[in-house]
């Protein structure tokens, strides 16, 4: 479903779902409170959504995020219990990976960016032929480094054959990617994950990205045990709850499963919360 967004229209397409364990998820956060917001199965997992965004500007097709995407081994696969959805998802949407004109990454995780490429005749070939690639230079040096913390977290295939054939722009900071479209570095979960702003018709939205992975992550102090600079995640809350409340940016949440969009607002107990209702996409378009 296509949501008018301004001048823009805005469209989720999943990837499928992938399990994570749920303590990781949260980190230092106890089970007893963060289960009530997201119940774990047997093996203390939690489902998680991937979920891409298409961005249409009436000039430029634009996606954000190309989830897990066909090249995790059998095992891998097993272990996240993922099947790859994401084309046939857009396909079935009327969307050709030929018309994308862009694509960016927040970060260059696996479940961020599988599906830039696929494998061809045991070579990674660019998904969406025609569009310009966007990441952060640092991201790519860090996956490069295969460091014992996060090694597995990278894959080469996913961006290296798109650098190498310049398809992919490697951005060293904010950056103005098309009218209406930018990226801004909101660091903690890795040194350079970005932003992607989106302002049209006078309504601003934000993919976050990895910053605040679902809607019950959007407690300033619940982070990840996968966030590499947990301290750096919460100041980058900080300073986009400054921006994104009082303005009242609509949040594109990259792991929500049931709530991929929301806006955000101060509970009683002064919290950042959650806003969601029926109304919601009434609201957007209005």
């Amino acid at each position: 479903m296509a949501i008018p967004f301004g001048e823009f229209e805005l469209s989720i397409f999943s990837d499928g779902t992938y399990f994570l364990d749920g303590g990781a998820m949260f980190g230092v956060v106890p089970q007893p409170l963060w289960e009530k917001k997201m119940p774990p199965d047997e093996q203390n997992r939690i489902v998680l959504g991937l979920n891409t965004l298409l961005i249409r500007t009436g000039k430029q097709n634009v996606i954000v995020e190309t989830g897990i995407g066909p090249k995790l081994s059998p095992k891998m696969q097993s272990i996240y219990g993922h099947t790859p959805r994401l084309l046939e998802n857009l396909r079935a949407g009327g969307v050709d990976p030929a018309s994308i004109d862009i694509v960016i990454n927040t970060h260059l995780h696996f479940d961020h960016c599988g599906w830039n490429t696929y494998m061809e005749n045991g070579h990674a070939v660019p998904t969406f032929p025609n569009a310009r690639y966007y990441a952060q230079h640092v991201e790519v040096d860090h996956g490069h480094r295969q460091l014992e913390r996060d090694r597995i977290s990278y894959i080469s295939e996913n961006y290296d054959p798109l650098i190498d054939s310049g398809q992919m722009t490697l951005l060293n900071g904010d950056a103005d990617i098309v009218p209406g479209i930018s990226v801004r570095l909101y660091p903690g979960h890795t040194k350079s994950m970005q932003g992607v702003i989106i302002r049209s018709g006078g309504q601003t939205a934000c993919y976050i990205g990895d910053l605040i992975p679902t809607t019950a992550h959007t407690d300033l102090t619940w982070v990840m045990a996968y966030d590499l600079y947990p301290l750096e995640t919460i100041e980058s809350r900080k300073r986009f709850y400054a921006e994104a409340i009082p303005e009242k940016w609509l949040v594109v949440f990259t792991h929500d499963r049931q709530h991929p969009f929301a806006y955000l607002q101060y509970d009683e107990k002064k919290k950042v919360a959650p806003r969601y209702a029926d109304e919601l996409l009434t609201q957007i378009g209005g």
